[in-house]
C-alpha cells in the first residue's frame, strides 16, 4: 500500500514539472524590462512627441500629417459697428447718438427687431381706431394717449360715423429722434404709408376720405420704453403728423 502511494505521488510530480517546463518554454520570463500592453485610451504627458517614425508601436491615430494647401482657419471677423443703425438713421446724427445710448442702458436692443414691431403697431393702431376698438388701443397706447384715442372714438360714435381703413404698404420706417430720458427710452418713428380711408354717415354718405383711392400718409409717432422694466413691450406716447 505504501509502495503504491509513493509511486503515484512521483508520478504527478513528474508531470507537473513536465508542465511548467514546457510553459516556460512557450511563454518565456519576465525580466522587469518589459513594455506595459498598448493602451490606444491613454492620454500622452504633455509635451510628448510619442515614438518616433518608424517604431512598429507607432500608433497611427496620434499622427497629424497637415495636407498640402490646407487652408488656414478663417477668423471671425468682428462686427461692423459703423454700420449699426443703417438703413434707420444717419451716421453722426442725434438720433444715432441717442440710439446708442438707448443700448448702453439696454443691451438687448436692436434696431430691426424694433423697427418691425413699430411698423406692425402702427398697422395695428390705425386699423383698431378705424373700426373702434378700444381693446386693442388699450394695449398699445400709453394710458394718456389711449384717453384721447378713446374721446375721439366717443365723439365719432354720437356722431354716427363709421371709418374704414385699408393699408396698401408702408414704405417707410426711419428713426426721426431717439434719446434716454433717465431710464425710458423714447424713440421717434416717420412712417410714410399708402392707404385708402373712408368716413361715412349714419346714411351710409362718404363725408372724409374716398373708398377708392390711395392717399400717401406721413405720420411721426413717438414709442416709449421703461429700460429697466421686464415688460419688453413699448407704448405709443404721442403721435403727430409730419410736415
Amino acid at each position: 500500500m505504501q509502495d503504491s502511494f509513493d509511486m503515484t505521488t512521483i508520478i504527478f510530480a513528474l508531470l507537473a514539472a513536465f508542465v511548467v517546463w514546457k510553459l516556460r518554454s512557450v511563454l518565456g520570463t519576465r525580466s522587469g524590462t518589459e513594455k506595459p500592453p498598448f493602451n490606444p485610451f491613454a492620454r500622452r504627458a504633455p509635451g510628448s512627441l510619442g515614438p518616433r517614425p518608424g517604431d512598429p508601436a507607432r500608433d497611427p491615430v496620434d499622427r497629424v500629417i497637415p495636407l498640402p494647401g490646407a487652408a488656414e482657419p478663417t477668423p471671425v471677423p468682428a462686427p461692423d459697428k459703423s454700420n449699426r443703425w443703417k438703413p434707420y438713421a444717419e451716421p453722426d446724427s442725434p438720433a444715432w447718438a441717442g440710439l446708442d445710448a438707448i443700448t448702453a442702458a439696454d443691451p438687448s436692443f436692436a434696431i430691426k427687431p424694433f423697427a418691425d414691431g413699430a411698423k406692425a403697431a402702427y398697422e395695428m393702431i390705425v386699423t383698431a381706431f378705424a373700426a373702434g376698438n378700444r381693446e386693442v388701443l388699450r394695449n398699445l397706447l400709453a394710458p394718456d394717449v389711449f384717453e384721447s384715442f378713446a374721446s375721439a372714438l366717443d365723439e365719432r360714435e354720437k356722431r354716427g360715423e363709421k371709418v374704414t381703413t385699408t393699408f396698401v404698404s408702408i414704405d417707410k420706417v426711419a428713426v426721426e429722434q431717439a434719446a434716454l430720458q433717465g431710464n425710458t427710452a423714447e424713440i421717434k418713428i416717420h412712417f410714410t404709408s399708402q392707404m385708402i380711408t373712408a368716413t361715412r354717415d349714419q346714411a351710409e354718405k362718404v363725408v372724409d376720405g374716398s373708398p377708392d383711392r390711395v392717399v400717401q400718409v406721413d405720420d411721426i409717432w413717438t414709442f416709449v420704453r421703461d429700460t429697466k422694466s421686464r415688460d419688453p413691450n413699448w407704448k405709443l406716447a404721442a403721435t403727430e403728423s409730419a410736415a
